[in-house]
């Protein structure tokens, strides 16, 4: 099934194929007297893949509004037809990761199947226990499962449970569980009972995962707990993960940091304990941003992918989502430039010369060993990406087809507009 026909992109890309072939060409000499075949890189970047959340294709809000845009998915159905068009044209967008009971349905094998017909899979599912449903017995209010409240910690644990039953039937193998227990007052709980209750819930979950199943325990500083967060860090992931077991892995939002944390480090000493689950991709300037991706700080996304790439001969196998905010953007858009961006980053971190960067770092040789990662982080490696995409069958210029298409304009006219905004965090 295909939102975009196949005929548009093949158009457009003809019109632009000579400038590609050139441009590639140019590319594949200069790599060439680098000791690299372009060939060897492509493949790689044909194979990149990162999901795409379902939540993601709508318009997000900010802690003041929300400015809902044309053609806003309605539901899980409209969202899977919006990832189906970021796929078409990017072809690096293989998966989408839904989030529970936002996208709740009856028949989740229908789903599925509705989802493979727009060449998606799903990735990992995401439990929802930081903001209160219609009907729900208990409230959230001052916490999930970590609340001093054992019945409120039994729903949320019964919560996660259903999203590993749901994402079994959906072909998933991992759970996302992030809450934003924590307090805003000195004094409000006791910091050390509320990481033992939420250490024990989570066990109770840990319990319930499939033995192929992997546990992802994402981390944030705050918000919207300011004071005192249950899963603030890295180091308080990587204390839960190892009191779980093998099955619990440390979630990198590049958003949960403090301002100019080293990111990479991070990345390097979860990899060490084998404890890195993957990432959620988006930047940030300030703060919990939820910028698009390489929007803000590229070479910090770049240096992440560098480590990653030199710890390819450990076997890592890692998950890999966006996951940002979209108020002034198309998130369409949005989601495809983020997905090119992560993939660039990915690609020109495989350019990185190891053996000679392991000799300078070997003889403290410090500007050779940096000059060597700029060599590869300065590299314009657009045709390769480009290249990858139009053998896929997806477009040479995303948003060019995209805008091209008509696609938002039409999903205007089928899918009403939301009435009002809410306030609220996303």
């Amino acid at each position: 099934m295909r939102e975009i026909s196949a005929d548009l992109i093949g158009t457009l890309n003809d019109k632009a194929a000579l400038a590609q072939a050139e441009d590639y060409a140019a590319l594949g000499r200069q790599l060439a007297r680098r000791g690299v075949d372009i060939e060897s890189v492509t493949q790689r970047a044909t194979a990149w893949s990162v999901a795409i959340p379902t939540w993601g294709v709508g318009t997000g809000g900010t802690r003041f509004a929300r400015f809902p845009g044309l053609g806003e998915p309605r539901h899980i159905h409209d969202k899977l037809a919006d990832c189906g068009v970021i796929q078409a044209l990017t072809r690096g967008t293989r998966t989408v990761s839904p989030h529970i009971p936002w996208d709740r349905v009856s028949d989740y094998n229908a789903l599925r199947q509705e989802a493979a017909q727009y060449d998606l899979g799903f990735d990992a599912v995401n439990s929802n226990t930081f903001q209160d449903q219609i009907g729900q017995a208990r409230t959230y209010k001052h916490g999930s499962l970590a609340n001093a409240d054992p019945m409120t910690r039994a729903q949320a644990v019964a919560h996660n449970l259903e999203c590993i039953e749901i994402g079994q039937k959906l072909g998933s193998t991992a759970l996302t569980v992030w809450v934003g227990d924590g307090t805003n007052f000195p004094g409000q709980q006791n910091l050390g009972k509320m990481f033992e209750d939420y250490l024990d819930a989570m066990g109770q979950i840990y319990a319930g995962l499939p033995k192929d199943w992997t546990m992802f325990i994402e981390h944030k500083m705050y918000e919207p707990a300011f004071y005192s967060t249950v899963i603030s860090d890295w180091g308080s992931s990587l204390i839960a993960a190892q009191t779980l077991g093998p099955q619990a892995k440390c979630l990198v939002d590049l958003g949960h940091h403090a301002p100019n944390t080293n990111i990479e480090q991070i990345v390097a000493r979860l990899i060490h304990v084998g404890k890195l689950a993957g990432f959620h991709f988006n930047d940030s300037k300030y703060g919990d941003d939820d910028l698009d991706a390489g929007s803000v700080d590229p070479f910090r996304l770049f240096l992440v992918f560098n480590e990653l790439v030199d710890a390819e001969p450990k076997g890592l196998n890692l998950a890999y989502m966006i996951d940002q905010s979209h108020n002034v953007t198309d998130p369409i858009e949005s989601l495809m430039a983020s997905a090119i961006e992560i993939a660039r980053a990915y690609v020109q971190a495989s350019l990185v010369d190891r053996t000679a960067l392991a000799a300078a770092q070997g003889e403290n040789d410090v500007l050779g060993a940096h000059r060597l990662l700029k060599a590869a982080y300065i590299t314009d490696v657009s045709p390769i990406l480009a290249e990858a995409r139009a053998r896929q069958g997806g477009a040479l210029d995303p948003i060019g087809a995209y805008r091209a298409s008509g696609y938002r304009a039409a999903k205007g006219k089928e899918r009403p507009m939301v009435v009002g905004a809410s306030s609220g965090i996303v």
